[in-house]
């Protein structure tokens, strides 16, 4: 059985999706948590893009043990010094570089020819080939060159001390029957020379489909995300490209390294620190992808599950029994529930969500384990609390018009605000706008129930705009208002945060 290498980008590529970035110690949570999962490369980021990235990249490499812990860089020098600089203290370490050589990108973007840019190539390979053993180079927006000049330039970043040649389909072009004749093509020029990868972009929907055709053509690793996260539609989902090979071996005669029943675990971490949901129908980690309401298909799973389930849930880390939580509970179950969930809480922080358990176990019957990963979020999340809501009231009805009172806490003093809109959502963030003095732009404001029933956690998401930078905020309650309230304010934070 042929292993096939996960190379993990959600750190890098992943955090590019608008709103979604993540500072030093939420990117180092993640990476720990992928070393768990079992990849066998993390991209912990783009050393020169910013001091941030840089930092992140430092702390994995020296933090995080199994993976190589790779960096971007252009076909720069300043680029590849900048990857060496972040990465010389990691055990195992790659410097990924690239150039494009699609005509429209060099005519358009880089103004050069394809001789500058085979050039480019060459000697930036062979610079990170100075400097470590491990390189990976990416001819970007491969699936729209000329196939010739693509070959050509494999041939020459090989010879140069590439070991991994990566095959990017940077704009999501490609389809499954054309992109797996590329990949043929490659690995009948280059052999054994070195290991093909993929990088495939989902403007289409097809990058799963295109990975997994790449891997009957010859690739030896895939590069994904977790829950596909990415520029624009994302990229190859990490959970959906590893359960096919898994599941279907006989038909890839491939595998991974992966430890699959992580893969939960995983997708809840990066949902929880980006803020970006997961649809409910998305493949193995969507809320319905076990979820069963037609009678026929209950019928045939009460008397044997494989009749309509492909893949058990437990394969993926989901349980069959839950420890069902309560206002009884006590804190020790608490305790424990947490960790089979994979949070490891400071003493404080645990009393913190406990606290939070035992008011909402006392609004609704039933508490899921959603509900607690929703309380323990603000816990997890390390973004410093500028603005902190301490109290919240909020008039609506037919014949009142809309009021909400604010009572806040701003770098740690209390401040009161009370102001009109035209919903108790609106006259609540006017209230806050006022107390913060921001002067940051709603552009997105989403509403989801995390569990079923009148009594339901809600959560929020929001998206706010504030000179030219993008994040979103998460809060949940079981009263909307106040879920509404917290997700603005934790957007807020982030917002502060970025500024500082």
């Amino acid at each position: 059985m042929r292993i096939v290498r996960i190379f993990d980008t959600t750190l890098r590529d992943g955090e590019q999706s608008p709103g979604a970035s993540m500072n030093v110690d939420e990117k180092v949570q993640v990476a720990r948590q992928l070393a768990r999962l079992g990849v066998d490369v993390i991209e912990a980021g783009f050393a020169i893009s910013s001091p941030g990235d840089f930092a992140a990249i430092q702390r994995i490499g020296s933090e995080i043990e199994g993976p190589v812990i790779c960096s971007l860089a252009r076909a720069k020098e300043a680029d590849v010094r900048r990857a060496w600089e972040a990465l010389k203290e990691a055990p195992k370490k790659r410097i990924h570089t690239f150039h494009s050589t699609s005509d429209i990108h060099l005519k358009h973007q880089f103004r050069v020819s394809r001789e500058e840019a085979l050039r480019r190539s060459v000697e930036m390979v062979g610079l990170a080939r100075s400097l470590v053993e491990d390189v990976e180079f990416s001819p970007m927006d491969a699936t729209r060159t000329d196939l010739a000049y693509l070959l050509d330039v494999i041939d020459a970043v090989i010879e140069a001390g590439a070991s991994t040649v990566n095959i990017p389909d940077t704009v999501g072009y490609t389809t499954p029957d054309e992109f797996g004749g590329m990949i043929r093509a490659i690995k009948e020029r280059i052999g054994d020379r070195a290991v093909i990868s993929v990088h495939c972009h989902n403007d289409l929907g097809l990058a799963v489909a295109n990975s997994l055709s790449a891997v009957r053509n010859g690739a030896g690793q895939i590069e994904c995300t977790i829950n596909g996260v990415g520029e624009r539609a994302g990229n190859c989902s990490l959970e959906e490209v590893v359960m096919a090979l898994r599941t279907r071996k006989d038909f890839f005669r491939a595998d991974t390294r992966i430890n699959t029943r992580e893969i939960i675990r995983s997708s809840r971490l990066v949902t929880k620190i980006t803020g970006i949901p997961v649809q409910p129908n998305k493949a193995i980690v969507g809320t319905n992808a076990f979820a069963h309401e037609s009678g026929i298909h209950q019928d045939g799973l009460l008397k044997e599950k494989t009749t309509y389930e492909i893949i058990s849930p437990e394969s993926i880390g989901l349980r069959s029994a839950k420890l069902v939580m309560g206002k009884h509970s006590g804190r020790h179950a608490f305790k424990t529930r947490l960790e089979e969930l994979g949070y490891d809480l400071a003493p404080d922080e645990i009393e913190k969500a406990f606290e939070r358990f035992k008011r909402l176990a006392d609004q609704k019957k039933d508490i899921f384990d959603e509900d607690i990963e929703a309380l323990v979020s603000d816990e997890v999340s390390k973004i410093p609390e500028v603005y902190c809501l301490t109290g919240l009231s909020a008039e609506s009805g037919m014949k009142k018009e809309p009021k909400a009172t604010i009572t806040m806490k701003v770098n740690g003093k209390t401040v009161r605000r009370t102001a009109k809109g035209d919903g108790p959502v609106d006259a609540t963030y006017r209230a806050i706008e006022a107390l913060t003095g921001t002067k940051s732009n709603l552009i997105k404001f989403e509403v989801k129930g995390i569990t079923g029933g009148t009594d339901a956690l809600g959560e929020v998401f929001v998206t706010l705009e504030e000179d030219g930078r993008t994040v979103r905020g998460l809060g949940a309650d079981t009263d909307i208002i106040v879920a509404s309230a917290k997700a603005y304010i934790n957007a807020l934070n982030k917002l502060a945060a970025r500024r500082k």
